[in-house]
């Protein structure tokens, strides 16, 4: 029970503080709970798919290889993991009509992104242990968050522009670029030093996504005008 609470806690604090950063109109309790549900089995069990499908022909067993782990890297987790979690967002949340304001692409993608590192916790955390729990807590739950909001913030402004696809996708490249960041770093660990290169882009990834938030807060359909915050 203890190990579950401690995968769990990361994910929580996370969403708290995504929701609360929605500040001007909240989203209904209902669609975020399906939007996090869809991440935890639907993404994962579609990730888990691709992964199937992408190894059996092109196999990848040369752990020493940058090549090969460039390829694990970017095209086999960071691609089928983002992928997972974009066609959740871009067909199910994007087209609700409470899905009415940027800021909403945030929200909706995080939830999906944190339902899906709930999952992936809960079993790195099960078979690892206390230490395992509390490594993520600090670096694969939060970079999970990070991806998703950068995701999220292209996919807002998707919905109420007139290059929905080119923004939609914009989101989608970018989160996979810092997940195969992330990952490429921690791949090639026999390359000594190499690891703090995935802290250095989750770091400059935190930066973005705070400046995602403030953007969006900034133009939100929803935010009281300067008068009327005045009376």
């Amino acid at each position: 029970m203890t190990l579950l609470l401690l995968a769990i806690a990361p994910v929580s604090i996370i969403i708290l503080y995504v929701y609360f950063k929605d500040k001007y109109e909240k989203e209904p309790m209902r669609l975020l709970g399906y939007n996090f549900l869809l991440g935890a089995f639907v993404s994962v069990f579609i990730t888990t798919l691709l992964y199937v499908i992408i190894e059996i022909p092109f196999p990848l067993n040369t752990p020493d290889s940058i090549l090969e782990q460039f390829i694990k890297a970017f095209f086999v987790v960071g691609l089928s993991e983002e992928f997972s979690k974009y066609i959740i967002v871009r067909y199910y949340a994007q087209p609700q009509k409470d899905y009415n304001e940027p800021f909403d692409g945030i929200v909706y993608a995080v939830m999906v992104s944190m339902g899906f590192a709930t999952t992936e916790n809960i079993m790195y955390v099960i078979h690892g242990g206390m230490e395992v729990a509390i490594i993520r807590a600090f670096t694969a739950v939060p970079a999970h968050a990070v991806f998703g909001i950068l995701m999220g913030y292209f996919m807002g402004r998707a919905k109420f522009s007139d290059n929905r696809i080119l923004l939609n996708l914009t989101g989608f490249f970018l989160a996979v670029f810092f997940h195969g960041a992330y990952d490429f770093f921690l791949f090639i660990d026999f390359v000594p030093g190499i690891w703090s290169g995935a802290f250095v882009s989750l770091l400059v990834g935190i930066v973005l996504s705070r400046r995602a938030i403030k953007s969006h807060q900034k133009i939100s359909y929803f935010r009281p005008k300067q008068s009327e915050r005045q009376i």
